[in-house]
C-alpha cells in the first residue's frame, strides 16, 4: 500500500485541513487518504503496455480535443454494442414493490421487487438510513442479495450493510435463480436464444435498477454508485461503463482485462460472461476453457479488443479497482489509458487502485472502498 510520501507533505495537508470547515475538512481528509492509490508505482507510471489506445479512432486518427473524445466515446460504445448486442429499451416509470419491512435503529431494511429486464423480475434488499432529505446510494451486486446485507455468512462481503451504516441508501441485488441452476447470469430474451452477451444483459439489468432506485423519494439520483466483488465486480464494471448515469464505481478484483493466466478468476470465456452459446455447455469452470471458448470471446481476443476500452467510457467519472489476485499493480498499464483520457478532459485523480495479495476482500480494502464512496457520493460533501 502507498501512503503519504513525505513528512512535509503531511504537514502541508494538516495546515490545509486546519483551515477547512466540517464537510470540506472531511472531503480533504478523504482525498489525502485516497490520493496515493491514484498514483501508479514508479515501474508503471506512464506505461501503457500493448493495449490499443482509446485515444485513437479505429481508423487510426488521434483524439486531440474534448470534442474529439465525445465522438470517439460514441464510436467505442457503438462498436461494443455491435459486439455484445444492443440493449432493449430501459423500463421507464417503474417503482419498487415492497414485500416486507424490517425496521432498525439507524436504517430500515425492505425486501423489494421490480422488473430489471423486460422479461424478468427480481427481488433484493433496500436499506434506507433514517433522516430527512435525499441521500447518496450504492447498488451492490453479487450471486444473491443476502450476502451484501449480512445474511450470507461470508466475511467482508456485507457491502450494503456497511454502506447503510455510513448513511448511504443501499440496494443489494443478485442472480439468485440462475445461481441455483448454475447458469449464473441473465439471458435476454431467453437462455436458448440470447441476443445479448450475458455480461451486457447484467449491465442492462443494473441500469434498470438505477432507474427504479433514482425514483425513490429519499435518493439523490445524481449520486448513485455501484459496487461488486469477483462475479459482482465484473457485473459492476460492465454496468458502470455501459450506463453513464452511475456517478462512480468500485470494482472488486474482477479481472479488469482479459488474462487467461488467472484461470477461473478472470474467466470471461464462460458462457455466462462473454462466451455465450446456447446450452448445453461444456468445459465450464475449466482453467483451459479459453482455448475451447465459443461466442464472442474468441472474436474479441482475435481482433485485439480488451476491456480497457470499456474503462475509458467511465471518464471523467471516478472508479476504484479493489485489486487482489486477479488485479495486481501491473494492471496500471491498462488503467493508465483511462488516466490519459481523463487528463485530456482536464481531470486528475479519477482512477484508483488498491492491492492485496488474495482475491478475497479484507477489512482494509473494504474500508478504502467505502471511503471512496464517501469522497465522491456523500450528501454532506460538496463537489
Amino acid at each position: 500500500m502507498y501512503w503519504l510520501k513525505s513528512w512535509t507533505g503531511a504537514l502541508f495537508l494538516g495546515v490545509l485541513l486546519a483551515g477547512c470547515g466540517g464537510a470540506e475538512r472531511e472531503s480533504s481528509a478523504l482525498r489525502r487518504e485516497l490520493l496515493p492509490y491514484t498514483e501508479p508505482p514508479e515501474a508503471y507510471r506512464n506505461v501503457y503496455g500493448e493495449y490499443r489506445s482509446p485515444l485513437l479512432f479505429y481508423n487510426g486518427d488521434s483524439v486531440r480535443t474534448a470534442a474529439d473524445w465525445t465522438r470517439r466515446r460514441t464510436e467505442i460504445r457503438s462498436r461494443w454494442d455491435s459486439l455484445l448486442g444492443a440493449w432493449p429499451p430501459l423500463i421507464a416509470d417503474q417503482h419498487f414493490e415492497f414485500i416486507d419491512t424490517l425496521p432498525g435503529a439507524d436504517f430500515d431494511r425492505y425486501r423489494v421487487r421490480f422488473r430489471w429486464l423486460p422479461s424478468d423480475t427480481t427481488e433484493g434488499y433496500l436499506l434506507v438510513p433514517h433522516g430527512r432529505g435525499r441521500k447518496a446510494a450504492v447498488i451492490t451486486l453479487f450471486y444473491e442479495p443476502e450476502t451484501a446485507v449480512g445474511l450470507g455468512g461470508k466475511p467482508y462481503r456485507d457491502f450494503a450493510l456497511r454502506l447503510a451504516e455510513r448513511g448511504f441508501v443501499a440496494l443489494s441485488l443478485g442472480t439468485t435463480q440462475t445461481t441455483r441452476t448454475k447458469t449464473y447470469s441473465l439471458y435476454y430474451p431467453s437462455i436458448d436464444s440470447a441476443t445479448l452477451q450475458p455480461l451486457s444483459a447484467l449491465a442492462c439489468a443494473a441500469a434498470n435498477a438505477w432507474e427504479v432506485l433514482a425514483r425513490h423519494p429519499e435518493v439523490d439520483s445524481t449520486r448513485i454508485g455501484v459496487m461488486g466483488h469477483s462475479y459482482g465486480g465484473k457485473w459492476a464494471m460492465f454496468a458502470s461503463c455501459l450506463w453513464e448515469k452511475f456517478a462512480c464505481a468500485v470494482w472488486g478484483d474482477p479481472g479488469v482485462v482479459f488474462d487467461e493466466t488467472k484461470g477461473g478468476y478472470v474467466n470471461y470465456w464462460e458462457p455466462w460472461y462473454l462466451g455465450y452459446c446456447p446450452p448445453p455447455w461444456e468445459h465450464t469452470w475449466d482453467d483451459c476453457g479459453a482455448a475451447k471458448a465459443r461466442g464472442i470471446y474468441p472474436v474479441l481476443r482475435r481482433e485485439g479488443y480488451d476491456l480497457h476500452e470499456l474503462h475509458a467510457l467511465m471518464a471523467p467519472r471516478p472508479f476504484l479497482v479493489s485489486g487482489g489476485y486477479s488485479d495486481g499493480p501491473e494492471r496500471w498499464t491498462a488503467l493508465n489509458h483511462t488516466v490519459a483520457v481523463n487528463r485530456l478532459l482536464g481531470y486528475e485523480g479519477r482512477v484508483a487502485m488498491t492491492n492485496r495479495p488474495l482475491h478475497d476482500p479484507d477489512s482494509l480494502s473494504n474500508a478504502l472502498a467505502y471511503d471512496f464512496f464517501e469522497l465522491w457520493l456523500h450528501p454532506e460533501v460538496k463537489k
